[in-house]
């Protein structure tokens, strides 16, 4: 096949690899313990899971938008 038949090239996987990777550590960021009926846990209203988690997992979507939307050099 020519190089020419593919809506993407390398760089393209890369950046969709990337965005996939601030996605995931995103989502761990949000991570941590939970509450409980009987015991009340604060850490779930940390900086971290409430601001911090959302913003790097919109970086990431937002990337993988970019990777998909960005047209390869011809």
């Amino acid at each position: 096949m020519d190089k020419r038949d593919f809506a993407f090239d390398k760089v393209n996987f890369i950046l969709l690899a990337v965005g996939m990777i601030v996605v995931i550590i995103g989502f761990l960021l949000m991570t941590g313990p939970n509450s409980t009926e009987t015991a009340f846990e604060p850490d779930i209203f940390s900086v971290r899971r409430i601001k911090v988690a959302p913003v790097v997992c919109l970086a990431g979507f937002v990337s993988m938008i970019y990777a998909v939307v960005r047209k390869p050099k011809s």
